[in-house]
């Protein structure tokens, strides 16, 4: 097998096209990027990172968050979670998943949102025949999924219009007009009443979900989880014990997220 040979640095770098370059990296492999935080990897004044950053949302490479902060955008492809606390939240909630799957014999799934998009970092599949089967890594717009619902239900109107009618939001292909973004903050409204949300064959065809909201430390929600089944089923699960068992889990999860002493990030 040929081995690849290490880069060596050019003789002639050009500062603000690797400065870019490492932006890049960054927003790759952390997921998540604040100005200050890009600023002092590069050493540079803020100024600088700011006018950098801004030619990478320009180009949809990066958009931004309701917190200001810089996350990966389309022209990033969607790349790993990056987020410094997601690998010990999912081996946090893992066997509480896998107990709530066991016990409806559906399939669950664990999700977290970066800007208008829900990526699932964790499903537990059932051993049902006619199940919906293993989602991870997948990606789906925020205000389709149950999960994406139950986690922006607990965002003001203020940071929902940022991201669905402010500048980022065409960019990330998520821009809504006046009457579906009205729509929007009704269903979420919805959301916030009922403690749960649905997701009736909008992401898939023949495919139903309830979401619900995990909350280690108000006024945040820092993941949510699901459970799919197929639409046949939908009506039974929902009329049966699956929204009572839920709370239960979500009960449970925040309590050991709280002993861990895991909290969403403030920004």
């Amino acid at each position: 097998m040929q081995k690849m040979q290490l880069q060596k640095r050019p003789a002639y770098l050009v500062t603000s096209v690797d400065n870019t370059l490492r932006l890049l990296q960054m927003l790759r492999d952390e997921g998540r990027l604040r100005l200050k935080d890009a600023a002092e990897e590069l050493g540079v004044a803020q100024s600088t990172a700011h006018r950098l950053l801004s030619m990478l949302v320009f180009r949809g490479f990066a958009i931004q968050d309701e917190h200001r902060a810089y996350l990966p955008g389309p022209g990033m492809g969607n790349g790993p979670a990056g987020l410094s606390w997601a690998r010990e939240l999912r081996d946090l909630a893992a066997p509480h998943l896998e107990a709530l799957s066991d016990r409806l014999d559906e399939t669950v799934n664990l999700v977290i949102r970066a800007g208008t998009r829900v990526r699932f970092l964790l499903s537990v599949e059932a051993r049902n025949v006619l199940r919906v089967s293993d989602r991870q890594g997948t990606v789906l717009p925020a205000r389709r999924a149950s999960g994406g619902k139950a986690l922006l239900a607990e965002l003001d109107e203020a940071t929902l219009r940022r991201l669905y009618l402010g500048a980022g939001s065409e960019l990330a292909g998520e821009r809504l007009d006046e009457p579906t973004f009205t729509a929007l903050l009704d269903e979420l409204a919805r959301v916030r009443h009922n403690g749960y949300a649905l997701n009736i064959e909008e992401t898939e065809s023949g495919v139903a979900a309830v979401g619900m909201a995990v909350v280690a430390r108000r006024p945040s929600a820092m993941a949510a989880f699901s459970v799919s089944t197929p639409r046949t089923r939908f009506r039974s699960l929902f009329e049966g014990r699956a929204v009572e068992l839920m709370r239960e889990v979500r009960q449970e999860l925040e309590h050991d997220l709280r002993a861990a002493g895991l909290g969403a990030d403030d920004g």
